[in-house]
């Protein structure tokens, strides 16, 4: 015969005391806590600011941009940005991974809302922007900075699987053709993005449209199918 299992109060579980029961000690430890918690997350805020706003200024006045002008952005105190990022290389440095992530995870995005094909035409040209906000950021890489040391490789680890992904199910679909590497396909599209001034990224888009219908007609697609 099974032996009973004596009911139990699931509050009985719960060992924080009652408010009127804690001691002050216990009291100040949870006030701690919570302070400790509220502060992590007011610097992440900060910090996600404080990013955001050094890629709109970089977008806008290059890499070498005041800092005072990104914490104004960012509604912060220059202060708050140097206890942060101590030096403008290690700024650069965030703003650039924190890009290229969020560029890497929208092909996964796209995988799962578009056609194979739609997916990598439409994360390509997703591609060409991210390069177009980053013409600055070019001379910053070869500047010898050791801040910078780990951004090719960094942009390589996240691209190459990304894009990697979308050609795969293109020609699994038989919506491309067998091409090359993706890395080589990254590195055609950064040759396309060049143009500049206006109807520059218009222009690359084009060409970017016409690399991916010769990537089709090398599967034998008709470059007109939708």
């Amino acid at each position: 015969m099974r032996n009973k299992v004596p009911f139990v109060n699931r509050g009985a579980l719960d060992v924080t005391p009652p408010a009127e029961d804690m001691s002050p000690q216990h009291e100040e430890q949870l006030t701690e806590g919570t302070s400790a918690r509220r502060v992590r997350a007011d610097a992440r805020r900060n910090e996600d600011a404080v990013l955001e706003a050094a890629k709109v200024v970089f977008a806008r006045l290059g890499v070498d941009a005041p800092v005072r002008d990104i914490a104004l952005q960012a509604g912060v105190g220059v202060g708050t940005l140097y206890r942060r990022f101590p030096k403008r290389a290690d700024l650069v440095a965030a703003v650039f991974r924190r890009e290229v992530d969020a560029c890497a995870s929208e092909a996964r995005e796209l995988a799962a809302e578009r056609t194979p094909i739609d997916a990598l035409g439409e994360w390509l040209i997703r591609y060409t922007r991210f390069i177009a906000t980053k013409q600055g950021l070019a001379s910053a890489l070869h500047s010898g900075d050791p801040a910078f040391e780990t951004l090719p490789s960094y942009f390589r680890s996240r691209f190459e699987p990304a894009l990697e992904g979308l050609l795969d199910a293109a020609i699994e679909a038989g919506e491309i053709g067998v091409c090359g590497t993706a890395y080589d396909l990254l590195r055609a599209v950064g040759n396309l993005s060049v143009a500049t001034g206006d109807g520059g990224q218009a222009h690359i888009e084009c060409m970017v449209g016409l690399l991916v219908d010769g990537l089709r007609y090398r599967a034998g697609k008709p470059v007109s199918d939708p």
